[in-house]
């Protein structure tokens, strides 16, 4: 599946761009894991590791980690680096799906 494909794979796609090495991932990566499961059937959501995807994250401006990129209908919507908290992340997404 290409990037294009993903970020059309349901009205409200998630993607983050992490590195197992980051502290802030890690402390993400729970949170990311819990809204996955609040909002399993309604958003997509994607995790790339930038050391395994680095042309990935190089084209999607991801520069920093941990990066969300919210895309809505394909188009991206908003983007945030570093640790958010994880009710702020939830009510962001949330608002794209209404």
């Amino acid at each position: 599946m290409d990037y294009k494909e993903i970020i059309n794979s349901s009205k409200v796609v998630l993607v983050e761009f992490f590195a197992s090495w980051c502290p802030h991932c890690q402390r993400m990566m729970p949170v990311v894991a819990q809204i996955k499961e609040l909002l399993q059937g309604q958003v997509n959501i994607y995790q790339f590791d930038i050391d395994e995807y680095t042309d990935l994250a190089q084209a999607n401006g991801a520069d920093s980690v941990p990066t969300f990129i919210i895309y809505k209908d394909g188009v991206e919507q908003w983007r945030e680096s570093g640790e958010i908290e994880g009710q702020v992340l939830l009510s962001k997404i949330e608002s794209y799906l209404r």
